[in-house]
């Protein structure tokens, strides 16, 4: 049994209870006395009609008569109880106590009963139980109340589903931004860090949310910058360098105060970008700015002050006339080289570029090659030996892969001594063909190997314009190697020579 009817039933029985005792007690006042009234009647009437019949009697007699109608035992002189209708008064009285609380119940089941379901539904709506529902089947007025109260917890249930999808979707979109996102409260303690935020840090979120921003593991130059904007309260963007465990990164940190509409303090936002290729793409785009125009600078300069000097009277004397005519055609062969590499690989790296991608045989690739850099070889008294598997065949842009293995092979011969040799070895190995090219050079420092395909990148400067490099061949390289999905590695030890190894998929 619910409470509400349960208490509305005993306080119903209590009710029904005090009404009663109190009619038994004015019956029990009242009886007597009615009782005693009736005798004296009933005697009266009973003399009235001896007297009629003739029969007179005497007060001894009308007494006896009295006490006996009275029903009052002679031999005790006391008055019989009433037995027969206090058994039916209190017969009655028990009927109609149980027929009220039948009645009651009936009536209280069906009015009471729904607002107790009502009253349970409503008290798990507000424990957060949004799927609760008051099971009501019959007709009635309770219906109306039923229905409204079963409406608003499916108002509730719709409300808190959107609620939750909400939330997630707005945890997921933060932990998976590609920004740092730090929330610090207005007691000064962090509230939330987003796992871009944790991992630049590599800490866990437990080293951090809770504990005041002062206390936790961040940047002495974070803090510092969190502290400016609580003493200022407006917005900073500032560009700091963070050690993390792959190194040093710059990130862009923008901090603001967050204040609500009518000015009260809520606490601190901090945005982190993580600024770091940007910045070595900017420090490349400088270099290679600083590189080209060097690069163009030297053989512009040469070309003009020949030139000059060819005009001032020079051409008169015909030996100077031709060596400077000289330096002037290579100076500017060397510029056109320039020129055109640079216009290879903006071509290469340009959006949209596509390989035509086709079976062919390394062998013939490398034959192309070898015909290019023949000259080259045979003026430095260079001895070529190789080795190439038999039917070794890949997927690439043939053009582009003689290409890449004619700056590979010039470039060995650049920096090799003369009389020296040069290896070629093409074995399959895996799903990929590998080609490397092994000289007896000058060799590569192992500080400059990471750094040896960028662009006009040049281990030995006055060796590679002396060569007649434009510090591009390596670059497009790496550029056309990686277009073809391959790879290429490069193995030196200084004054022993190099090894660069070309991985390209077989066909």
């Amino acid at each position: 049994m619910k409470p509400l009817r349960k208490k509305l039933f005993v306080s119903f029985l209590l009710i029904m209870g005090l009404t009663l005792a109190g009619l038994v007690l004015v019956l029990a006042q009242l009886l007597p006395v009615y009782l005693e009234h009736e005798d004296e009647r009933a005697a009266g009437e009973v003399v009235s009609l001896l007297g009629e019949k003739g029969i007179s009697l005497d007060a001894a007699d009308r007494a006896e008569l009295e006490d006996r109608l009275a029903g009052i035992d002679p031999g005790t002189g006391k008055k019989k109880p009433p037995i027969g209708f206090l058994m039916t008064a209190a017969v009655v009285f028990a009927m109609a106590f149980i027929a009220s609380g039948v009645l009651y119940y009936k009536m209280a089941d069906r009015y009471v009963r729904p607002i107790d379901l009502v009253t349970g539904t409503v008290l798990d709506l507000a424990k957060g139980n949004y799927r609760a529902r008051a099971e009501w089947g019959e007709a009635g007025i309770q219906v109306g109340l039923i229905s409204a109260v079963n409406a608003l917890a499916r108002n509730l249930q719709d409300m808190e589903s959107i609620r939750e999808a909400e939330s997630e979707r707005l945890e997921t979109l933060i932990g998976h931004m590609g920004s740092g996102l730090l929330m610090i409260g207005r007691d000064s303690e962090i509230a939330m860090a987003n796992s871009f935020f944790l991992n630049q840090f590599d800490v866990r979120e437990p080293a951090l949310v809770g504990k005041s921003y002062k206390a936790a593991p961040l940047p002495a130059s974070l803090i510092r910058l969190i502290d400016a904007v609580q003493i200022e309260e407006r917005p900073r963007t500032e560009q700091m360098d963070i050690s993390r465990s792959g190194g040093t990164g710059t990130m862009a940190v923008y901090a603001a105060p967050v204040i609500n509409k009518n000015g009260g303090w809520l606490g601190i936002v901090v945005v982190m970008h993580d600024i770091t290729e940007l910045i070595r793409l900017e420090r490349v785009r400088k270099d290679f700015v600083a590189n080209v125009s060097h690069e163009l600078r030297t053989p512009v300069t040469s070309i003009k002050g020949f030139s000059e000097t060819l005009l001032d009277g020079a051409m008169y004397d015909t030996a100077t006339a031709e060596q400077f005519l000289g330096i002037i055609h290579r100076e500017s062969g060397r510029l056109e080289t320039l020129i055109e590499d640079l216009l290879d690989l903006s071509r290469i790296e340009k959006e949209g570029f596509t390989l035509e991608l086709k079976s062919v045989r390394v062998g013939d690739v490398l034959r192309q090659a070898i015909e290019t850099v023949s000259g080259r070889l045979e003026e430095q008294n260079m001895k070529l030996s190789f080795h190439i598997a038999d039917s070794l065949t890949v997927k690439a842009d043939e053009n582009r892969l003689v290409q890449v293995f004619v700056n590979l092979l010039a470039n060995a011969a650049a920096y090799s001594k003369p009389g020296t040799g040069i290896r070629i070895e093409a074995i399959p190995d895996g799903n990929a063909a590998s080609i490397s090219i092994e000289d007896h050079g000058i060799g590569i420092p192992e500080e400059d190997l990471p750094r040896l395909f960028e662009r006009f990148y040049r281990v030995d400067r006055a060796r590679s314009r002396d060569s007649g490099g434009t510090g591009l061949g390596l670059a497009i390289v790496k550029h056309l190697v990686d277009l073809h999905g391959g790879s290429v590695q490069v193995q030196s030890t200084v004054g022993s020579g190099s090894v660069f190894i070309v991985r390209i998929p077989l066909a």
